[in-house]
């Protein structure tokens, strides 16, 4: 996920500035054109484990949701997995080796050529992310093939969303040829905007040769507005989130380890981070980029959230969070997720 501030704390100018960017974009998303409005599927699985039985899990959740996996024969897919900082010993950072073969082992059964694909944010080496992540020897061993995003050939598009100041934004050729690009994010709390799962995970498709390490363009433009307008211009998505070893507390490098043994799937990215906030006990208005997701690319109320599989009420649980003033909100006083 290259979805990583560096630890700092930020100067009152930065607030100020940001703070401003954000009530601007917002202001201007007004003017954007709306979808109507629709509802989605996201699916639940619990009682899942990195020893077998992902690729079954997967099925379920992708039927569950209405995806139509004959769409894609022939087609390419591009998986899109957490490796921001790998570290073997921290193993609850970065997305299971075994949740990317299972995801490529579905889409080759329906005749897909899949590629594995990442820009690690914090690590120019990517062969040393692959080894570290464990993630290189398993592509090996499954006959995968893998992109470094970070270096390969990029080219610009007009940016879609149009929410930050950036008027194009770089793709590798990997994501453009991509038929459908599959975020494949470690379910985690976040520092700064307090939950990272399938929508920021896609920082990591943009080239660190174009954005830096980590992508501090990205971060300056404003991070809930670039969120939103990388999510817009890219193709076709798909959200398959690890959620079996989770990470609380000051993730999303820096947390703990949190088992909950869940799989999420879904089509709409903006209802699968929804729905991973509540299982957090965090409240998903409180998460900026996701304030300004629904009528552009998917909804977050639960009321449009049709749940399959497991409910989010047996399977929740408080996420640890920091006790930081612009991550109080995340639980406000007197609401459910206090």
């Amino acid at each position: 996920m290259n979805d990583e501030f560096p630890k700092w704390r930020p100067s009152r100018r930065t607030v100020l500035s940001v703070g401003a960017a954000s009530v601007a974009s917002v202001a201007a998303a007004k003017f954007l054109p709306a979808l109507p409005s629709r509802t989605a599927d996201v699916f639940i699985a619990r009682g899942q484990s990195y020893d077998g039985g992902l690729v079954k899990t997967i099925e379920d959740g992708l039927a569950a949701c209405g995806f139509d996996g004959k769409r894609y024969r022939g087609k390419r897919i591009l998986l899109k997995p957490n490796l921001v900082e790998p570290s073997r010993e921290i193993p609850h950072m970065t997305t299971h080796p075994s949740m990317v073969v299972a995801a490529a082992e579905v889409f080759r059964r329906w005749g897909a050529t899949v590629t594995v694909g990442e820009a690690p944010g914090h690590v120019r080496d990517t062969e040393m992310a692959l080894v570290e992540s464990g993630v290189g020897e398993a592509l090996r061993d499954g006959g995968l093939d893998f992109a470094d995003l970070n270096y390969e050939a990029a080219k610009a598009k007009r940016n879609k969303g149009g929410l930050s100041p950036l008027r194009e934004i770089y793709f590798p050729q990997s994501v453009l040829t991509a038929d459908l690009v599959v975020s494949m994010p470690k379910m985690k709390t976040h520092h700064w905007v307090g939950l990272t799962c399938a929508m920021k995970n896609f920082y990591g498709v943009l080239p660190g040769i174009k954005y830096g390490w980590p992508k501090n363009v990205l971060h300056h433009n404003g991070i809930p507005q670039t969120v939103i307008d990388i999510n817009c211009t890219l193709p076709d998505t798909l959200a398959i989130v690890d959620g079996i070893d989770c990470m609380e507390g000051d993730g999303p490098i820096m947390g703990s380890v949190k088992h909950m043994g869940l799989v999420l799937v879904g089509q709409s990215l903006p209802s699968v981070d929804a729905t991973a906030a509540r299982i957090m006990q965090l409240d998903p208005q409180a998460v900026s980029y996701l304030r300004i997701a629904p009528n552009r690319l998917g909804p977050t109320e639960e009321s449009m959230i049709r749940q399959q599989g497991e409910r989010i009420e047996t399977v929740s649980s408080r996420f640890a969070i920091l006790d930081e003033p612009h991550l109080r909100q995340l639980r406000p006083v007197g609401s459910e997720f206090t």
